[in-house]
């Protein structure tokens, strides 16, 4: 089931959030150049629709961007990466967020994608899985169904279940691909949100799952594997050690300008000054 959540983040964000931004003070100083120019006040609404992966980076950012322009109003919509940018193809939302490259065919409708941060794909297992790493080779013999029991790789006797995410899904595109495992995976289940992957996980021992890092930091219940003995952290995704990863992108229209308010919250985003938000949030920031 999509879920569509519009939020006023000024209100709603998580406390680290917030705490980040309060240390932030380059980003706020950014933020105040771009709200306005020729000294005219910076109003209006920006909606964003896509990732559910990208929630609390683009929370973050909104976050400060409304507390530094308080008459814009930037409203998320986490209906998946496949949803966002059909979104703004079809012109009902301002930006779209994509955990994963735009498609040859998606580009040809005059999109274009701007990459905000990288992520990690964290491998996700129950906390009393006994395993703690395992090869791109024997994930994907995992989710391609070849290995069926936990006692393959030394654990306890037990059926593996499957938990991956939706067609369309960005986190999925970019686990199959850099797995091999495109129209594949043989999944217990099937879910439409990265929090329902941690939730399937965190309640079922024999459970594996792939969700974004951001999301899985702090989470109880859930063990995040090594793979080919490097963890998924920050200087590891930088690096390219830690090889499953992926783009947050940010998705527009090449044949339509954005608004004042639009272009503003977008020019920040992709700012250096945005840089250690973007970090308290989990991910690791591409502008230089």
């Amino acid at each position: 089931m999509k879920k569509a959540v519009a939020m006023l983040l000024a209100g709603t964000l998580a406390v680290g959030a917030l705490t980040a931004c309060g240390s932030n003070q380059d980003a706020n100083n950014t933020a105040e150049k771009t709200a306005a120019k020729d000294g005219e006040e910076l109003s209006g609404s920006v909606s964003t629709n896509g990732s559910t992966s990208m929630e609390s980076v683009i929370g973050t950012l909104s976050e400060q961007f409304m507390s530094d322009n308080p008459n814009v109003t930037i409203t998320y919509d986490a209906t998946g990466s496949g949803t966002g940018i059909e979104a703004v193809s079809n012109g009902t939302c301002d930006i779209g967020l994509s955990s994963r490259s735009l498609k040859d065919e998606e580009k040809a409708k005059g999109l274009t994608e701007t990459a905000v941060a990288l992520d990690g794909i964290a491998v996700i297992v129950n906390e009393n899985c006994p395993v703690n790493d395992l090869s791109v080779e024997e994930i994907a013999a995992i989710f391609t169904g070849e290995v069926t029991d936990w006692a393959e790789y030394d654990g306890t006797a037990g059926e593996i279940a499957c938990i991956g995410r939706e067609a369309g899904s960005g986190t999925r595109d970019g686990f199959e691909s850099i797995t091999d495992t495109a129209d594949k995976c043989v999944l217990a289940q099937e879910l439409t949100s990265t929090g329902a992957v941690i939730a399937a996980v965190q309640n079922s021992e024999n459970a594996i799952g792939y969700a974004s890092f951001s999301a899985v930091e702090g989470q109880e219940g859930i063990k995040v594997l090594t793979v080919g003995g490097m963890e998924c952290t920050e200087e590891h995704i930088a690096d390219g050690s830690y090889v499953v990863q992926r783009p947050f992108n940010l998705i527009t229209r090449e044949d339509t300008d954005l608004s004042k308010a639009a272009q503003a919250f977008f020019d920040y985003m992709t700012s250096a000054d945005a840089n250690d938000l973007i970090i308290s949030a989990g991910a690791v920031p591409m502008a230089e």
